[in-house]
């Protein structure tokens, strides 16, 4: 496991190991989504680097990590990904939810096109888990999602195409599963 995914996968992992960090609905070890998120960009071709950065995806938002550790550790084109992957705006202080979505979405929609593939990917992950165990929070994310991926389409077009029929097919779910089942 010396190759660049590797030492990425073993990295990420021990990131989220050292803060305890599980998934919210399922309580599975955190890393497990990073690797589901790799698996993604691999399958559709992506780089090394790619891979790489998407192991790492989410270090810097949710560790002690920073950019410049994974910089030293795995070079200028991985930690740009990481960065550009990494929320600028979680700061409640920046504004409400839809104020810090929106900034969010204008950055992401001007970023690196194999980041914005990872990103992709790393929405395919989250979206089955949110829209099967949290189908009124799904309401606000799947539109959230949509919006962004309305504007962030520079990247491989099989993942942006799958993202979006998982917004479509989470939409429907969400519909079906409130009382009555429609959108009345």
């Amino acid at each position: 496991m010396t190759s660049i995914i590797g030492r990425a996968a073993l990295f990420s992992r021990a990131a989220h190991q050292a803060v305890g960090q599980r998934r919210k609905y399922t309580g599975e070890p955190y890393h497990e989504h990073p690797a589901a998120v790799a698996a993604l960009v691999e399958s559709a071709g992506g780089t090394p680097f790619m891979v790489a950065a998407a192991y790492l995806h989410d270090v810097v938002e949710d560790t002690a990590v920073t950019v410049d550790d994974i910089a030293r550790e795995f070079g200028p084109e991985i930690a740009g990904h990481v960065f550009e992957l990494t929320d600028q705006f979680s700061d409640p202080a920046i504004g409400n939810r839809e104020r810090r979505k929106a900034l969010g979405r204008d950055r992401l929609a001007c970023i690196h096109p194999d980041s914005q593939a990872i990103k992709y990917a790393d929405l395919i992950d989250n979206t089955s888990s949110i829209v099967e165990r949290d189908p009124g929070f799904a309401q606000v994310y799947l539109a959230e999602k949509r919006e962004l991926l309305s504007v962030m389409c520079h990247g491989d077009q099989a993942l942006w195409r799958r993202a979006w029929g998982l917004m479509i097919e989470g939409e429907a779910k969400v519909r079906a599963a409130r009382p009555g089942g429609s959108d009345d």
